[in-house]
């Protein structure tokens, strides 16, 4: 019992000491080769050592405000932020803290207010939830496992569940199965009454301290019965009345927690005579789903599903065909519009004889019968069963509280991944332009796991090409994020391979689970990514256009051109005289370049040229200092000793036309699923929030008073792809 409020040795006060100071070490070090996943694997482990012995949690607290008070004492902002961030996952882990140590950690936090942003930011938004958890002890953990896992309740309905999916061009196939089995090894099996015991049992220490008797309360716990679930409401009420009213009337708060303990006690059937339980007051993983990304509208579809809170084995996206076949399912699955004139003869006559009771029987009765059925909504009809959920049709429920629901988007794969999460994320505005559905109801949050099955690139010629550009750019934006994310994901394939071969009876690794859920809990400040549009025009006599978005990168190819230069290397080889080829073949494509040139003022110069090329590549180039400033890095490919470099340019916008009769590929976000051939031209510019093209400027509420001016105008309109970092960056 002395050992669940900190009643630890020395020796473990100093072994925490050098476990936080080696990831210090590792912070203040240059970066180096490997260096960045034993930085994770330190936060990793020591954040592990306490979730299995809570107790450890007070002095790991004490020493984490005496190098948070150092750090800023000596201005080493690069420890600022983790150290912020492992003291808010310390208090959120451990069971009871004195009221003295809260008192000092919250005057360290409010010191740190007077630094720039973004530290000030995160040390005012952590010094408001110590001084709440300070009111009201083990509010941060009841409300994170009522979120996590949609415990039902008056008083706090907020709902939050985790989205893991992942590229099948980056992970093989053969190691789907392992990922799954890591990420949705859930300790408790979805059992609503375990995680209620566990806010049960971790209030009340919280709140009593040494007056509980831990062992005997989660025996009795465990035997309650029906009278667990009036307590868990008893207890969830107390602290949310605690938290509104401040710490008036303490006295009060801790005997209403003493009744409750003395009743649970009471409860259970001689609990002085019954063995000591193990308490389980560890923070439970959040509920996870998996799913391999193969289709484009999976992710809205999930977010349907989830708006409508449909359980997974109702889940119409994953209904098996041999389920819904099954006697003893009573409804049937319609795919007709339910009029009988659109419904086939054939089918029409079979139903009327099946009514009628046989074909003996068809004159007794002219009555259509349909037999109960329920209609299991399209991906293109989903829109439509929301808008019926709102009416309380079509046996679903919408819930009319706004931003309840909260989906954390993870997913896992490289620079082509956070491609389609950009098309994605446009998709959803862009149904979302006319009627806020669900993204008024849902908060979306998007996480992001670099993970790549190419080796790292040499320095020889013919290098692979770097997939995992964006998150060079995050790490470089976030130390922290390029530590404890893009640091281990090199890990997850080689684990995912030791555990498929490994026999299939051994226990999942919950390396990947841990690593998810300390993500999504405490980086909660995006990076916006530039997204950038491209409307690309083919060649013949139609007028066809496609518009799509990239995120990454836009390579631009005259594979004529390399057809030709590879044959004329073969020829050189040859001994073929060099006199024989057409050198306007050889130098490439004659295109036109109209761009805009990016500059700092936002005065952007409009600039054009002509040159020949056998390709260009159009980098995005986000701005980690200047804000506003993201543009594209363009340069072009050219390849002959003898003809003067092209030089690059950084433009906001460009236009890029062939002026022969020929064309061109474009492979977007080293995507090669987004390929596209014969293209004629293409128009390249930062994309609109298609939000902003349904909005009547008319009708604007942002303007100076009646009749004046709009200011909408004056507003970003353009689209980014948030992805959440540690530290963030302002939009």
């Amino acid at each position: 019992m002395e050992e669940t409020f900190g009643g630890v040795s020395s020796v473990v006060e100093t072994s925490l000491y050098h476990n936080v100071h080696s990831i210090l070490r590792e912070l203040d070090c240059e970066p180096q080769a490997g260096s960045a996943s034993n930085k994770g694997m330190l936060r990793w482990t020591l954040h592990n050592r306490v979730d299995r012995n809570p107790s450890i949690s007070i002095p790991l607290v004490r020493v984490l405000i005496k190098e948070l008070e150092k750090a800023e004492r000596i201005d080493s902002k690069v420890r600022i932020i983790p150290l912020l961030h492992t003291l808010s996952y310390a208090v959120l882990q451990s069971v009871f803290i004195p009221e003295d140590l809260y008192q000092r950690m919250y005057i360290c936090l409010k010191s740190l207010v007077t630094l720039p942003v973004p530290y000030c930011a995160i040390a005012l938004n952590y010094a408001r939830q110590m001084k709440m958890e300070q009111i009201a002890p083990g509010i941060l953990y009841q409300r994170r496992v009522i979120a996590e896992h949609s415990l039902r309740n008056d008083l706090y309905p907020l709902h939050e569940k985790v989205f893991v999916f992942i590229d099948p061009a980056v992970f093989p196939l053969s190691l789907v199965n392992a990922l799954k089995a890591d990420v949705e090894c859930a300790d408790s099996g979805g059992d609503p009454l375990i995680y209620k015991r566990r806010v049960l049992l971790h209030t009340v220490i919280a709140g009593l301290g040494k007056q509980c008797r831990v062992d005997q309360l989660a025996h009795a716990l465990e035997h309650l019965g029906e009278d667990l679930e009036l307590h868990f409401q008893e207890v969830v009420t107390i602290l949310e009345q605690r938290t509104e009213d401040g710490a008036s009337e303490d006295n009060q708060y801790k005997t209403r927690l003493q009744e409750i303990y003395q009743a649970i006690l009471t409860a259970a059937k001689d609990p002085a005579s019954c063995p000591a339980s193990q308490a389980e007051t560890q923070l439970p993983s959040p509920e996870v789903s998996f799913h391999v990304w193969t289709k484009e509208d999976e992710i809205w579809n999930e977010l349907v599903n989830f708006a409508l809170m449909v359980p997974a084995d109702r889940n119409s996206a994953y209904l098996d065909e041999d389920d819904l076949k099954r006697d003893s399912v009573m409804s049937t699955m319609s795919t007709d519009s339910g009029i009988e004139g659109d419904m086939p003869i054939s089918e029409f006559s079979a139903i009327m004889i099946e009514s009628q009771g046989g074909p003996e029987d068809q004159s007794s009765s002219q009555s259509f019968y349909r037999r109960p059925c329920v209609r299991l909504p399209k991906a293109g009809n989903r829109m439509t069963l929301m808008m019926e959920a709102i009416k309380g049709n079509g046996g679903y429920v919408l819930s009319k509280e706004e931003r309840n629901l909260t989906a954390r988007i993870v997913v896992m794969g490289d620079d082509r991944t956070l491609g389609r999460l950009a098309k994605t994320l446009h998709t959803i505005r862009k149904r979302e332009a006319r009627h806020l559905l669900l993204t008024k109801r849902v908060n979306l949050e998007m996480y992001y796991i670099p993970v790549t099955d190419q080796s790292p690139p040499s320095n020889q010629e013919g290098f692979p090409e770097d997939m995992l550009t964006l998150a060079g750019y995050l790490g470089s934006v976030d130390l922290w994020y390029d530590c404890n994310i893009a640091g281990l994901g090199a890990m997850i394939l080689k684990l995912a391979q030791m555990q498929t071969s490994q026999s299939e009876s051994s226990d999942p690794n919950t390396f990947l689970l841990d690593i998810i859920s300390y993500y999504t809990r405490i980086s909660q400040h995006p990076v916006h990514l530039p997204i950038y549009s491209v409307k690309i025009c083919f060649s013949g006599l139609s007028t066809h256009t496609v518009e799509e978005v990239f995120v990454a990168q836009l390579e631009m190819d005259f594979p004529e051109v390399k057809r030709y230069r590879a044959t004329f290397k073969d020829t050189i080889k040859g001994s073929v005289r060099y006199k024989k080829y057409n050198l306007q073949e050889f130098y490439g494509a004659v295109v036109s370049v109209n761009y805009r040139k990016a500059s700092i003022s936002d005065r952007e110069v409009e600039r054009g040229m002509s040159l020949s090329t056998s390709g260009m590549l159009i980098r995005v180039s986000p701005s980690c200092r200047v804000k506003s400033l993201h543009s594209v890095s363009i340069s072009f490919q050219d390849t002959i000793p003898t003809r003067p470099s092209t030089p690059s340019f950084r433009a906001v916008s460009v236009n890029i036309r062939v002026l022969e009769e020929r064309t061109f590929t474009v492979c977007l976000d080293k995507d090669s699923r987004k390929t596209f051939k014969n293209v004629q031209s293409i128009e390249v510019s930062p994309c609109l929030d298609p939000g902003y093209c349904h909005q009547p400027s008319t009708k604007s509420k942002y303007s100076f008073g009646e009749g004046g001016e709009s200011l909408s105008k004056y507003l970003n309109k353009t689209l980014t792809l948030p992805i959440n970092t540690f530290c963030g960056n302002e939009q």
